[in-house]
């Protein structure tokens, strides 16, 4: 069998190989292979090791709009580094205090929260008088009145089940305060291996605590305009049902009185002062559960020495029946 001959050079257009076979008693014709293989058009194919390096480098800082090196030794840089040799080292408390003072959250009952800060904050100071602490329990305090006329302040906690200790925790102090009625632990992370596991307290930064001074400081701003509110509301149904009570009984049971001893628009004493007491003028409550309330008078009786006064509350006009004696013209 002859052999064709193979031809290869980097520069040629084209590969031929060839193959020719001659004729034996099995065939009767001579049969013969022929392939072409083009090479492809592109340059990349003769460009070497680093030119292909140095091209790829390039298209990456194109697609990317910045060099591709410095987003890899960016990534490098933030990769933790170990901070303890072995296993041993981490599960040690001691190492806690390398940190200085911080936040720690210790859980506790979701009921009894206020009692247990309390209660760690009295145990710290009797026993380790000479350590700095602070124990912070965030809470709304939330004032309520009574049928009996008294208010009624109730501490609502902002995150039920977690009390925020600062100071610098070593394994005394830590003990110490899991040892604590109500405590169920610190917040952290399971740290060791098989042989021996933990949960290592992580502290809270300085920017979670402040966001919780801002949050908190906002809830209780929040309660308190509540409240007011609602004593405002309260104040002004009180005043409609005495006023309507006093007015139904003095229609049932009219009493005679000396008109001119005790109108205020009779008597000459006062007459200077409510000769503008007219349909539509401006009036000043002087006295009673408006006191120093300013409305409109809208209706004026001279016989039963009763004004009707429409106050602007919470964006909403109310109709208020006064004494006469209570209100005096608003002067401009």
């Amino acid at each position: 069998m002859t052999q064709g001959l193979l031809q290869w050079s980097p520069c040629h257009q084209s590969l031929s190989i060839s193959f020719t076979i001659p004729s034996t008693k099995h065939t009767q014709l001579p049969l013969s292979i022929s392939a072409t293989l083009e090479p492809a058009t592109s340059t990349q194919q003769y460009l070497t090791a680093r030119e292909r390096r140095q091209l790829r480098n390039e298209r990456r800082e194109s697609k990317a709009g910045t060099n591709w090196k410095e987003q890899v030794e960016e990534k490098l840089l933030e990769k933790p580094t170990k901070k303890f040799a072995n296993w041993k080292e981490e599960l040690n408390i001691n190492n806690l205090a390398r940190e200085g003072p911080q936040w720690w959250i210790v859980k506790v009952s979701r009921l009894k929260g206020q009692e247990t800060a309390q209660l760690i904050a009295r145990l710290l100071a009797r026993n380790y008088p000479h350590i700095d602490f602070k124990v912070y329990a965030p809470a709304i305090h939330e004032r309520k009145k009574l049928k009996n006329g008294t208010y009624s302040v109730k501490p609502k906690p902002l995150f039920p089940g977690c009390v925020f200790v600062r100071c610098v925790l070593d394994k005394e102090i830590h003990d110490f305060i899991r040892e604590c009625d109500g405590v169920g632990g610190f917040v952290g992370a399971l740290v060791g291996n098989t042989k021996r596991q933990i949960t290592r307290p992580r502290p809270v930064s300085e920017f979670d605590m402040e966001a919780i001074f801002r949050q908190a400081k906002e809830e209780q701003q929040k309660a308190e305009q509540a409240f007011e509110q609602e004593q405002q509301e309260a104040a002004l149904n009180s005043g409609l049902n005495s006023d309507d009570a006093g007015k139904s009984s003095g229609d049932s049971k009219p009493k005679r009185r000396s008109r001119k001893a005790l109108d205020p628009l009779i008597n000459g004493s006062s007459k200077g002062k409510n000769e503008k007491l007219v349909p539509g003028s401006s009036v000043r409550v002087v006295s009673g559960t408006f006191a120093e309330y300013v409305g409109s008078l809208k209706k004026l009786n001279r016989r039963t020495k009763k004004a009707t006064v429409g106050f602007t509350l919470f964006g909403k006009e109310s109709l208020v029946d006064l004494d006469v004696s209570e209100i005096v013209s608003e002067t401009t």
